[in-house]
């Protein structure tokens, strides 16, 4: 990766995060953590998405990703980013997530050999 391509992937990290500080808190509810973390974790999905082009994405990271949100965000972790712009998006994911307190196990990107 070139020094320019890090640049503005930190870029777009932190413009999510600054625009999207919901995701980075956790606000106590009668709801369970998992529930709370699957809701913290779709919203982020949107929010992000919908500041992104979904150029570079693929159907089947998309529709992956989509059967993991429709789970609960429980389903195993089998959405596997192939190209430059689903790594992209998978690394952003990662880091509002972790933000928001969660696990790297919740995570659903994996790449089975």
């Amino acid at each position: 990766m070139r020094a320019s391509q890090i640049v503005n992937a930190m870029l777009v990290i932190a413009g999510t995060l600054a625009a999207f500080p919901a995701v980075a808190q956790h606000e106590p509810t009668s709801k369970s953590w998992p529930k709370v973390k699957c809701d913290n974790y779709r919203s982020a999905w949107n929010f992000t998405l919908a500041r992104r082009s979904r150029k570079g994405l693929g159907e089947e990271f998309l529709a992956r990703h989509a059967a993991f949100i429709a789970s609960g965000c429980t389903a195993p972790a089998d959405v596997c980013p192939r190209s430059p712009e689903e790594l992209d998006l998978a690394n952003v994911m990662v880091i509002l997530a972790m933000n928001a307190g969660t696990a790297s196990t919740f995570l659903p990107f994996a790449c089975k050999k």
